[in-house]
Formats: structure tokens, C-alpha cells, sequence
């Protein structure tokens, strides 16, 4: 019997050092788990996103912006999946797209880089940090209101060489595009107690049109899907549906596993001065489900809405 050719399986990505990297290794799983069944091919685009490289996401639209032209891509059948780091994705995906990998997740810390200081506190009176995050602004004014703080738009390796040209003392930087990039080496770690990560960083996601794939490239698919991280997606996802998540407000969240099965989801928003922050915890008996999982993430959102009186502040500016 004749060994039949592989199916072909276009992808499509981003074009940035890092979005390539999460591709690629994509691929070579996909590849590797189907048995060589699955010849993939990596597509890249740039997107809106990837061409604004000194304003805020916020004054350009916001979510979407990274993802856009994949979504036509997979539309007009000019990719069958897209690869995207799940926290550049809108809480809502477009009609008739699913998610269909969700591999597991990286590490979800900040990195804190400086030539100058090993960690935030450690910067002086008045420093200079260059950022672009409305929620890493949020949170560095909240524990350093002195510092004063710059726009820091681009890729990785962008980022990183305006740090070297002295247009800030320090950055933040995902460990998880660090480690993929193979420069953890070059920041350091804060501790999720310092500072919450945005929902579901260091989560890579595959997406594509629904009913769509033939059934050996879903198996692999589902396959390569890691079960905590897709329960952090859900949670993560809930909370930031029920704030009606954008760019525009600063929200923090992760869900914690416990050795013992069990979780604990913890939230947080902030006023984009820094000055007002609500948080809030939810605890997870081992045995949850993704109905607990959506419930908890949707009630915290709750909470902190009510908590902060209905409404909660957004950034207005243009800076």
C-alpha cells in the first residue's frame, strides 16, 4: 500500500522574530506529532499592529490590531490556521472562527530590564521607563510614582535597542517572547505577587475557520493542546469578557494550579494612574470543570465592577 502525501497545512503568522518563532515551533510540532503526515508552511503578514511603532495600541483601535489580517487570511482560505499570542486576541473571535491549539504556556512573568538597576526600586528619583502597556504603566505608578514614563512601541529586538540607546533606564519585556527568542537571559524575573501579568500571557493560540480542517491535522492539533493552559485561557478570557476588555483599561489576571488539582484565579484592575486598583481571588476545588472555570472568571470580573462602583476608569489621552 502506497503511502499517501502529506496534507498541506499553510500558517500563518506575524513576521516579527518572535511571532516566527512561536510558528515554527508550531509547525515542527505538528509535523512531529502527525508522523510527518502534516507538511506545514508558514505565511507571514504584517499587520496593523506590527506598523505602529511609536503611539499607543489605543489610539489606533486597540485588541485586533495583531490579529486582523490573519483572520481575513483565514476568510480567503489563504492560510488554514493562524498562530497568535493569545493575549493580542479580542475576547470575542470573529463569526465562524474557533480555537483549535492551545500549547502549553510559557512563563507568564515580566521581565524587568536595566543597565542601571536590577529591579524597579532600585531606579532613581525621576528615571526614565519607556513602556506602551497602559497596565505595566498602571502598575509601575502605582509603586513608583516619581518615575517618569515614555511610550516604548516595536518588536523585541526593537524594544531592546532603545534601551541601549539611552531612551529609558528600564523596560518590561514577557519572559515568555524572551525565552522563545533565547534571551532570558537578559531580564529579570518579577514575581507574579510584584506584578500580575496580562490575561493569558506566555499563551501561544492556533485558530482557524470551524468545521473546516481534515480530521488528522485537528487530531494533531488537539493533540499539542496543553489542558492547564487552555483552563487559564478560559478563566482568563471570562474575566477579561466581563470587563469588557480593551486596551483602554489596565487588567491584570492568571490562574494559579495547585499540585493538589486544585486553582485559585486571581484579578485585578487599576485606574491607568495608578492611584485606584480593585483585586480579587477566587478559589477552585480540584475537580473543576470549564463551566467553574468560566463562572469563576466571569463573577470576579463582576466583582471588581461592582466594587469599583459600575464604572471603572479608562485611559482618554493620546499620549
Amino acid at each position: 500500500m502506497e503511502k499517501s502525501d502529506p496534507i498541506p497545512l499553510r500558517i500563518g503568522t506575524r513576521g516579527s522574530p518572535l511571532a516566527l518563532a512561536q510558528a515554527e515551533h508550531v509547525a515542527a510540532r505538528l509535523e512531529a506529532i502527525s508522523s510527518g503526515a502534516i507538511a506545514t508552511e508558514l505565511v507571514t503578514f504584517t499587520t496593523t499592529g506590527d506598523k505602529l511603532t511609536t503611539e499607543r495600541l489605543i489610539n489606533a483601535g486597540g485588541k485586533g490590531l495583531f490579529t486582523r489580517e490573519l483572520d481575513r487570511a483565514l476568510d480567503e482560505g489563504e492560510i488554514h490556521i493562524g498562530v497568535h499570542s493569545l493575549k493580542d486576541v479580542p475576547s470575542q473571535l470573529p463569526d465562524g472562527h474557533a480555537f483549535v491549539a492551545l500549547p502549553e504556556r510559557a512563563d507568564p512573568r515580566e521581565g524587568f530590564l536595566s543597565a542601571t538597576a536590577a529591579t524597579l526600586a532600585d531606579l532613581p528619583e525621576g528615571a526614565v521607563l519607556g513602556t506602551a502597556s497602559l497596565r505595566r504603566e498602571a502598575q509601575t505608578r502605582r509603586a513608583r510614582p516619581d518615575l517618569e514614563i515614555v511610550p516604548f512601541r516595536g518588536n523585541v529586538q526593537t524594544r531592546m535597542k532603545k534601551l541601549e540607546a539611552g531612551e529609558a533606564a528600564a523596560t518590561y519585556l514577557a519572559m515568555a517572547g524572551l525565552s522563545r527568542l533565547g534571551l532570558a537571559h537578559v531580564a529579570r524575573p518579577i514575581s507574579l505577587d510584584d506584578m500580575l501579568s496580562a490575561p493569558c500571557q506566555g499563551i501561544v493560540a492556533c485558530t482557524a475557520r470551524e468545521g473546516e480542517l481534515p480530521a488528522v491535522v485537528m487530531d494533531a492539533l488537539t493533540a499539542m493542546t496543553h489542558g492547564p493552559s487552555r483552563q487559564a485561557a478560559i478563566a482568563e478570557r471570562a474575566f477579561l469578557t466581563t470587563l469588557d476588555g480593551s486596551c483602554r483599561m489596565p487588567i491584570a489576571a492568571h490562574l494559579f494550579h495547585r499540585a493538589d488539582g486544585s486553582a485559585l484565579f486571581r484579578g485585578e484592575v487599576l485606574s491607568p494612574d495608578g492611584r485606584e486598583s480593585w483585586q480579587t481571588e477566587r478559589a477552585l476545588a480540584a475537580g473543576f470543570d470549564d463551566g467553574v472555570l468560566s463562572a469563576a472568571g466571569l463573577a470576579a470580573g463582576e466583582e471588581i465592577r461592582a466594587a469599583a462602583g459600575g464604572a471603572l476608569p479608562t485611559f482618554e489621552g493620546d499620549a
